[in-house]
């Protein structure tokens, strides 16, 4: 038997397992299964997106919409909602946010992987350009797609009475603005790139759009809810977001070699590990608890473990464990497409909501690489289009500004299918995008360092 079919075997006995049980079996046993069977078919995905020169991600999100409740059913959908009206129930729901919350936990340790190889002086560096990036690709975005709403009007679903086109063109315009950094940070890595001025650019401005993101979901979520917006209340939430950022910094460099020396001391089998990780999640709950993002906490502790004299021992043993929890999210992801909204024929086509989508994915992706040429002009040179195309992934972060305007009865049901399909074209375009730019790149970006030269803060570009 030839080695490929070899290695297929795993994967059809979970097809078997998962066919066989028809959704109807409950309890851990099904959950083991689900989770082999997104586990087993992201990986074969990513092998074979590599095999054709694409980075592995890209495979992993297809893999999320082969199991995924519009195509083989193996993942739970998510309970009723507009995108899947029938839904999930009982076991099945409960299943799900099993599975969403261990999705989370992935993409957490994901960015404090990142972090841990982000150089804070470095990140300093080009704190200026990043923030630069991350504002144009808030503004431009926004406008575009709150100028384009009414101007064309769109005449697909409706609205209440009470609802004026100018709060549903805000909440369009709001969808557009989010940068989905899980995405683009796991391209990067597979890419060999994430040691680069350009990778660095991204993430920073990735956190900072976070920032404004967060910024953005409360105006949004306060005019849904018909709450007047005051400067104070704009100021507070950004205050909050950064704030908590800076002080986790500052706070935890001061702290953490102290604990991670005593911890190093210990006797106990997987101590560090275990540290490192609960550290992560603790100050990823510290961000959620005080108003910020659970990514951005994650995402602080990796910088701040970064300098302590561990850094190598806890990247070694950190890596494996963010191989397994990140493709569950990637493939978590990819569960929440609906392809009958590709498929002319299906319940759920609509070629006049298919078409807004497609006009709000060009304005989505061309508002982001406008970003990235806002930098990068005279000595300085980066690679421009890389900056762009790194910014345009949503992912799931543009799901939620949608999900809070249908919740409300802003957002009809075929609007929100129009942006969910803005949100699944950018998320999946962009990594062949990144794979070509960065095979064609003549010089224009900077090389890659080694993960000891980034830590030493030997600058790139």
């Amino acid at each position: 038997m030839k080695r490929w079919s070899l290695r297929l075997i795993p994967f059809l006995a979970v097809a078997l397992f998962l066919g066989a049980t028809g959704g109807e079996s409950v309890g851990i046993e099904k959950f083991f299964l689900v989770i082999i069977g997104m586990l087993m078919v992201g990986k074969l995905f990513g092998e074979l997106a590599e095999r054709i020169g694409q980075p592995a991600v890209l495979g992993e999100l297809i893999a999320g919409v082969v199991v995924g409740a519009s195509v083989l059913g193996w993942v739970p959908m998510a309970p009723a909602s507009e995108l899947f009206p029938t839904g999930s129930v009982g076991g099945d729901a409960m299943l799900y946010e099993v599975i969403r919350l261990l999705a989370e936990v992935g993409v957490a340790l994901l960015l404090f992987e990142i972090g841990l190889e982000t150089d804070l002086k470095e990140m300093f560096r080009v704190g200026p350009s990043a923030s630069a990036v991350a504002i144009v690709g808030v503004v431009v975005p926004f406008l575009l797609g709150f100028g384009y709403w009414l101007i064309a009007m769109p005449s697909i679903g409706t609205h209440p009475g009470d609802i004026t086109d100018t709060l549903v063109a805000i909440f369009i315009g709001a969808t557009l603005t989010a940068t989905s950094v899980g995405i683009t940070a796991r391209v990067l890595t597979d890419l060999k790139q994430i040691h680069t001025k350009e990778a660095r650019i991204v993430i920073g401005a990735a956190v900072v759009d976070d920032v404004l993101g967060l910024v953005i979901l409360a105006i949004v979520s306060g005019l849904a809810a018909g709450a007047a917006l005051t400067i104070f209340g704009i100021a507070k939430t950004f205050a909050v977001a950064t704030g908590f950022l800076v002080a986790a910094v500052i706070i935890g460099n001061l702290i953490a070699p102290k604990i991670f020396d005593a911890v190093e001391k210990m006797r106990v089998k997987g101590v560090l590990l275990v540290s490192a990780i609960s550290f992560a999640l603790l100050v990823g709950a510290l961000a959620g608890l005080a108003g910020s993002a659970l990514i951005i906490g994650a995402f602080a502790a990796g910088i701040v473990l970064n300098s302590t004299k561990q850094f190598d021992l806890i990247v070694e043993k950190v890596e494996p464990v963010v191989d397994i929890f990140a493709p569950i999210f990637f493939v978590f992801v990819g569960t929440s497409v609906n392809v009958g909204l590709f498929i002319p024929g299906s319940a759920d086509f609509n070629p006049e909501v298919l078409m807004v989508g497609i006009i709000l994915t060009v304005i989505a992706v061309v508002g982001k690489i406008v970003s990235g040429y806002t930098i990068g002009w005279g000595k300085d040179k980066v690679n421009q289009m890389a900056i762009g195309v790194g910014m345009v992934p949503r992912g799931e972060v543009g799901l939620i500004f949608a999900q809070i305007g249908l919740a409300r009865g802003i957002l009809s049901p075929e609007v929100f299918s129009a942006i969910l399909i803005m949100v699944i074209a950018t998320t999946f375009i962009a990594p062949p995008l990144l794979k070509i730019i960065f095979k064609n790149n003549d010089g224009g970006a900077s090389a890659p360092t080694t993960p000891a030269e980034a830590k030493s803060g030997v600058a790139v570009g």
